[in-house]
């Protein structure tokens, strides 16, 4: 039985919820949960409703991910996080929370999905449309859409194999590459998204509701009712405005193909939707009810990685894959260096890069390579050795693993970067990832994954379920730090014992602040020279805010 609600405020003004697409996507992660709305009747803590965003002007279905932050004169604050989606032994237990989002062309889904994700207020959320999801259309139906004589609003028109494939990705954790459908030439573009991270996902489209693989992946289901008239006048705006199309045009379509089309495959399906919201983004009511729902959900699917990390482990002797470089007569003296609390800045950073590029060299050692012979110049055979592979990618996790790439860079020519930042929640104790940038088929590459100090694991585990989302091979990932506590190896071994671990010593104990015993201190505030905010901190394993 679906769920109607109406609002109790008629007299608002109407607004322009007619835009159907993907129009932005930011992000997060969370888990499934039933359809049903128990739990309702306890209010959760949220952000008020808001009046609606006016729709913004697009020509193409753009799918994207951006992280949520605050943008100063001076500084770039990243002011939400994705909390952890797997469990200590390293696997994804929590799904995305998907929302469905149904009802006829320019009946304001899009209008409602930005109010949900307003009054939300939680990080991470995708916005997902199904307009990115048109079929490739061949010549003979490009000019049959150049005329309006192709039905955009019939099942066949969709892409659904694909549609179903993505989302079930998205669902479970993946990274994906969502298309660009550009509604003036009615094709693909050829740059498709890349979208990762969800806690909720609102997928939005005229037929969400229409296949029954698609239906399975919906933890809601929401049908946005508008009267016809105003869905018509909101389609002769858009497309008029937005689309490039002419008045003449958009009724001959509207009449042949969008009328029939609702009233054949999109209104029959509110029968199985959860709830039936009337006047679109209007309906504040229906909203709060849906946001509530959705909170309660989240909750029930919140974990805490860290502490459990601490307590795991505990007297197990050190795992196979863990490489500790040999504790030379250099390399003693080097850290005696850097872990003296006197040590100037200068000296500092000096002996950490020696020992970074020590470290890099030796887990070079580590990569398969393959017998090659080579001519001298005397004319002479020699047997040697070259990687058995495409590309080697550094990844470092900022701030601190930063501090590695250069020398990286000095012993692999060309070598490509990315970047992951991953800082610790002083209310939860817990990594959240708020930022990312990975290099394109990072998917084929051996990836050297970079922190300065691990302590019990907790951001470096968050790193490598971040790589492993994107098709990176487990026993590709080698995780570099200059020095790791036992609790840590332990940690990263466990949930992922294909992993290489490298390091140049490895220390006992961590405190009950999470910093490693005897330890280096706060190496990147020791290397940068800074002293962080009072609402600031950096630990062991990135900022804390």
């Amino acid at each position: 039985m679906a769920t109607t609600s109406s609002d109790s405020k008629p007299d608002e003004p109407q607004t322009d919820g007619g835009t159907e697409g993907d129009r932005s996507m930011s992000r997060s992660d969370s888990g499934s949960g039933d359809d049903s709305l128990d739990g309702l009747s306890n209010p959760v803590p949220r952000c008020p409703l808001t009046p609606s965003l006016s729709p913004r002007k697009r020509t193409t279905s753009q799918s994207k991910t951006e992280p949520p932050l605050l943008r100063t004169s001076k500084r770039t604050i990243y002011t939400a996080g994705r909390p952890p989606w797997y469990n200590v032994t390293g696997t994804t237990f929590k799904e995305a929370f998907v929302i469905g989002l149904c009802g006829g062309s320019a009946s304001g889904k899009t209008t409602v999905a930005n109010k949900i994700i307003e009054a939300l207020d939680v990080p991470w959320v995708v916005l997902l449309s199904m307009d990115s999801f048109y079929k490739v259309l061949n010549k003979e139906e490009q000019e049959l859409a150049a005329k309006n004589e192709y039905n955009f609003d019939h099942p066949d028109a969709f892409d659904f194999e694909l549609l179903v494939n993505i989302l079930r990705k998205l669902k479970k954790g993946k990274s994906i590459k969502v298309p660009v459908y550009d509604f003036t030439t009615h094709s693909r573009r050829k740059e498709w998204k890349t979208v990762y991270g969800a806690n909720v996902v609102i997928f939005e489209g005229i037929l969400a509701f229409a296949n029954k693989e698609l239906l399975k992946l919906l933890d809601m289901k929401v049908f946005v009712d508008t009267d016809s008239d105003i869905r018509l006048i909101r389609r002769l705006k858009r497309d008029i405005s937005q689309r490039g199309r002419d008045i003449s045009g958009i009724i001959k379509q509207y009449n042949k193909f969008v009328k029939p089309a609702f009233e054949q495959y999109i209104e029959p399906t509110v029968q199985v939707a959860d709830i039936v919201v009337p006047r679109g983004g209007e309906n504040f009511v229906a909203l709060d009810l849906i946001v509530q729902h959705v909170h309660s959900q989240l909750e029930k699917r919140e974990i805490t990685v860290r502490s459990a990390l601490a307590s795991a482990h505990q007297g197990q002797p050190l795992p196979k894959t863990l490489s500790v470089m040999e504790s030379t007569p250099q390399v003693r003296g080097m850290h005696t260096i850097i872990r003296n609390r006197e040590t100037n800045r200068d000296e500092f950073i000096f002996y950490s890069k020696r020992l970074m590029r020590l470290l890099i060299e030796h887990a070079l050692s580590f990569l398969p390579l393959k017998s090659v012979s080579v001519e001298t110049p005397q004319g002479s055979i020699y047997e040697g050795k070259r990687l058995c592979g495409n590309r080697i990618t550094g990844v470092s996790i900022l701030r601190a693993g930063e501090t590695m790439e250069q020398a990286l860079m000095a012993v692999c020519k060309d070598i490509r970067l990315g970047k992951i930042l991953i800082q610790t929640n002083h209310d939860t104790g817990e990594p959240e990832l708020h930022y990312l940038r990975l290099p394109k088929d990072i998917s084929e590459d051996y990836v050297i994954l970079m922190d300065s100090t691990v302590s019990t694991g907790a951001a470096a585990l968050m790193a490598v379920r971040v790589l492993l989302d994107h098709d990176v091979a487990e026993d590709k990932i080698f995780l570099l730090s200059l020095l790791m506590a036992e609790m840590g190896v332990h940690s990263v071994a466990y949930a992922f014992p294909k992993v290489r671990i490298i390091t140049t010593a490895v220390d006992k104990e961590v405190n009950d602040q999470f910093h490693i015993i005897p330890g280096i201190g706060n190496f990147g505030d020791r290397y940068f020279g800074t002293d962080a905010p009072s609402d600031w901190c950096e630990s062991d394993e990135g900022m804390e805010f």
